[in-house]
């Protein structure tokens, strides 16, 4: 069961550069005693912008540390959104309001396996998810990221179920990951796929699973960001992965 969101004042517990394009934000407060959430859902940071109306953004929740009290956030360092200068600038100390957790997007328990996704800001929901996994039940990850420097660990033995793709400056379509994913060998029975990222990749990819006999209803696609296009003010693209 989801647990509903609500508003938390967070301070900032410590800053770690996990990759050179990706920073954890460690998040903290004496509520979060009573924090409870599910893999893959996500956070809502209100982001104030001295006269300007605040801005939303929403960051999947990659660990949570309950007797620390204690939440894990990864943030891509890339392009110029409120997020990322947010999260180049902070320092311990540092309060931030939250709202979640948030997202219907999680585990569906009854997949007799699971398929992961994405560009790079996809990796810590992908992350999240593969480690919630019961150990028996398998996986595979396709996530892409700019260069072998932005692989990440995963915890047990899952690191050998992700293929990571490098993006090239001039992205080729017959060589990009939704190609990658057409020719992909993947395990028998019914799965569920997580898809996330830029909105053209997410269509993209969807696409691909639905030329392979998917169906729709076996997908959860989610675009995160717009290529050359600013979020809405409530953190979502103007444009919808279809």
């Amino acid at each position: 069961m989801l647990a509903e969101p609500r508003t938390w004042q967070l301070d900032v517990a410590a800053v770690q550069d996990l990759t050179p394009r990706m920073r954890r934000v460690q998040l903290t407060s004496p509520d979060l005693d009573r924090f409870d959430y599910l893999a893959g859902q996500d956070m809502a940071l209100t982001f104030r912008r001295g006269d300007a109306p605040p801005v939303r953004r929403r960051y999947t929740i990659r660990h949570f540390h309950p007797d620390q009290r204690r939440l894990d956030l990864d943030f891509v360092l890339h392009g110029d959104g409120p997020g990322m200068r947010w999260a180049q600038a902070a320092r311990p100390g540092e309060s931030i309001e939250v709202v979640g957790p948030r997202g219907k997007i999680t585990l569906v328990r009854e997949a007799a396996w699971h398929l992961f996704a994405g560009d790079a800001t996809a990796v810590p929901g992908a992350l999240a998810m593969l480690e919630a996994l019961p150990g028996d039940v398998p996986a595979v990850a396709f996530l892409q990221v700019d260069g072998p420097e932005e692989r990440q660990a995963v915890a047990g033995d899952r690191a050998q179920q992700i293929t990571w793709h490098f993006e090239v400056p001039a992205p080729n379509p017959d060589t990009g990951l939704a190609a990658v994913l057409a020719g992909a060998l993947l395990p028998p029975g019914r799965a569920h796929a997580y898809l996330a990222g830029e909105v053209a990749l997410v269509t993209a990819l969807k696409a691909t699973l639905l030329s392979r006999g998917w169906s729709p209803e076996d997908i959860s696609a989610k675009a995160y960001w717009n290529r050359g296009r600013a979020n809405a003010g409530h953190g979502e693209p103007e444009l919808k992965a279809s």
